[in-house]
């Protein structure tokens, strides 16, 4: 089955409002019908500037989708500073982060959290991007493949098939995380591959419709490279999404030499 390619910028903790705006009206400047067709492009901005990006995208019918860096495990109550995937789809978001490595780290989110997010984004009709992924010393060890889909598997815990098979999986080796550093095409396939096959296991055709994204350092003179791999659906891309030439060369991949 061909699976739609997806590319979604994470802008992290970058950019206010009106510097939102600014990247995405230049996004949708340079992007054109032909970009659109071959693969999705989202931008994963903050919480603040998604009202705005909202606003621009329906105002101005541009095919870029969007989404939340992260999300509340209720819908509402009294949870002060948390965003529900409620509020998330009344601004129309497509997507949104669960698990990232750095809500890992630095927020104390272990895996029933993750999987308690997953279930939220779904029941609000919300496409979660389930990261997972190893540290430095994990793959030193050799353990790599069974640390991550340790991960996946409690991330998906309870979750149907037919929700897996909607869903995102993006593969971000810790270690490659803004450091420059980015596995190389062989690393990659062999998690992703690993992600698919287990995804098969327990859910079965599901695996063929599953993205598996990677997340890692991917920019213009890596992804052409990675994006051969036939586990491998798209880029979580981090620091190059926040400069518009470079994010658009990397959704242009096909077009590299």
């Amino acid at each position: 089955m061909a699976r739609t390619p997806l590319m979604a910028g994470n802008w992290k903790m970058n950019l206010n409002h009106i510097e939102a705006i600014a990247l995405v009206q230049k996004l949708a400047y340079t992007f054109n019908t032909d970009d659109f067709s071959a693969l999705e492009i989202a931008v994963i901005p903050p919480f603040t500037d998604i009202r705005s990006v909202q606003t621009l995208v329906d105002g101005d019918k541009i095919a870029l989708k969007y989404g939340a860096q992260d999300l509340a495990k209720a819908d509402k109550g009294a949870f002060t500073g948390e965003i529900s995937g409620v509020m998330l789809a009344k601004l129309g978001c497509t997507f949104v982060i669960v698990g990232h490595s750095e809500r890992r780290q630095f927020h104390g989110e272990d895996d029933q959290t993750v999987n308690l997010k997953v279930q939220a984004a779904l029941r609000n009709g919300l496409t979660p991007i389930v990261c997972v992924g190893e540290g430095t010393e994990v793959r030193n060890a050799g353990d790599h493949v069974a640390f991550t889909l340790n991960q996946l598997k409690a991330a998906l815990s309870g979750v149907a098939a037919g929700d897996v098979a909607n869903l995102v999986v993006a593969y971000e080796p810790v270690w490659a995380i803004g450091t420059g550093e980015v596995a190389t095409p062989a690393n990659a396939q062999e998690v992703c591959g690993a992600i698919r096959n287990q995804i098969r296991e327990v859910f079965g055709s599901a695996a063929d419709q599953v993205r598996v994204l990677y997340g890692g350092s991917m920019k213009a003179d890596n992804v052409a490279a990675l994006m051969k791999e036939p586990d491998i659906d798209g880029g979580l891309v981090g620091g190059a999404s926040l400069d518009p030439d470079e994010f658009v060369s990397v959704c242009r991949y096909r077009l590299h030499p």
